[in-house]
């Protein structure tokens, strides 16, 4: 409530500064205030105490508050309301390919390299609240999860339900990824249009070439900003599956072609880097996302509520009341 409330002319207070001066002469001069009668003796007037004579400074009280109700009166007291309508006029259509091959699920990142990603992506999609965002798995081939959709609950459940199944082809196949993410934003209308393209290895399959996915991307105005996941040198990964099903995990080389992804980003005026822990991944997702932004026009609309009128009403009440006083029950005293 304190936070709602204001004085448009808080220095006006310093009046109330005169109030404990004017009560302080009021108080010294009292005594000489009524008119005195000096006799010789008293002996002949029957003498009783009236208690209106002890209230009298009632009176000079009243009118103390009267003045100090319409200092605050000027001072204008109110409460500040503010409302805030954001309008998006420059949206974002933003694509994630993600590799789903069984080298994500390498444990140099941790949990796992696609636990991780989906871990840091999701936080990226809840900070994008006014873009549209779809989802694109490849592996050996390529398919969409998700198209571009406002809903981020969509989304976000599309995103968790990633994991590497033998359903689609092995291998990685980072030209038919790209050409999906390419496909799902061509006839996109939005100001800005972008892939986050990420993979953990080397082109070895698919019958799209990365790099004419890349002109293919720059043709349509869509910005590629490519992922390298994965530490340098050794990495434990899958390297082949037991009679149960589950993997067995060995040490092996990280292969990632950087060349392939620099080209690609280059290409389409995005940028490429290169995640080799689960903070370094974090802070690429947030670099990306203070990289493209959202035009957001935000009109704020601010409600005063004037509260001097009570102050007034208060202050006219008190002198009233301190005039009727004076007239009629202390008349004989003034």
């Amino acid at each position: 409530m304190l936070n709602n409330f204001e004085f448009v002319n808080p220095e006006l207070f310093w009046l109330l500064l005169l109030l404990p001066v004017v009560g302080l002469w009021y108080f010294l001069k009292r005594n000489k205030q009524t008119p005195s009668l000096r006799i010789s003796s008293i002996q002949g007037f029957k003498t009783s105490k009236n208690w209106l004579a002890k209230l009298r400074p009632l009176l000079f009280l009243l009118r103390l508050l009267a003045l100090a109700a319409i200092i605050v009166a000027m001072a204008r007291p109110r409460t500040v309301s503010q409302t805030t309508r954001t309008v998006s006029n420059k949206g974002i259509d933003i694509v994630m390919a993600i590799d789903v091959s069984a080298s994500m699920l390498a444990r140099d990142l941790k949990p796992n390299r696609l636990e991780a990603l989906k871990n840091v992506a999701s936080g990226f999609i809840k900070d994008r609240v006014t873009d549209r965002i779809g989802l694109v798995e490849y592996a050996g081939e390529s398919y969409t999860k998700t198209p571009l959709t406002s809903d981020k609950s969509i989304v976000l459940t599309s995103l968790k339900s990633i994991e590497y199944n033998t359903i689609i082809e092995g291998g990685t196949a980072i030209g038919s990824g790209l050409a999906t993410a390419v496909n799902r934003l061509k006839e996109s209308r939005a100001k800005s249009k972008v892939i986050i393209l990420l993979t953990d290895g080397v082109n070895n399959t698919g019958f799209i070439d990365p790099k004419i996915a890349s002109e293919l991307a720059k043709e349509f105005e869509i910005k590629v900003y490519t992922i390298g996941l994965g530490t340098n040198g050794m990495a434990q990964s899958p390297i082949g599956i037991r009679a149960d099903g589950s993997f067995q995990y060995g040490m092996q080389q990280v292969e990632i072609d950087e060349t392939l992804l620099k080209e690609i980003a280059k290409t389409t005026g995005g940028r490429y880097f290169r995640a080799t822990s689960n903070t370094k991944l974090a802070e690429i997702y947030t670099e990306i996302n203070a990289l493209e932004k959202t035009d957001i026009e935000e009109f704020k609309y601010t409600n005063y509520t004037e509260l001097y009128r009570p102050w007034a009403l208060w202050a006219l009440a008190l002198f009233l009341f301190e005039l009727f006083l004076r007239y009629t029950l202390f008349r004989s005293f003034i």
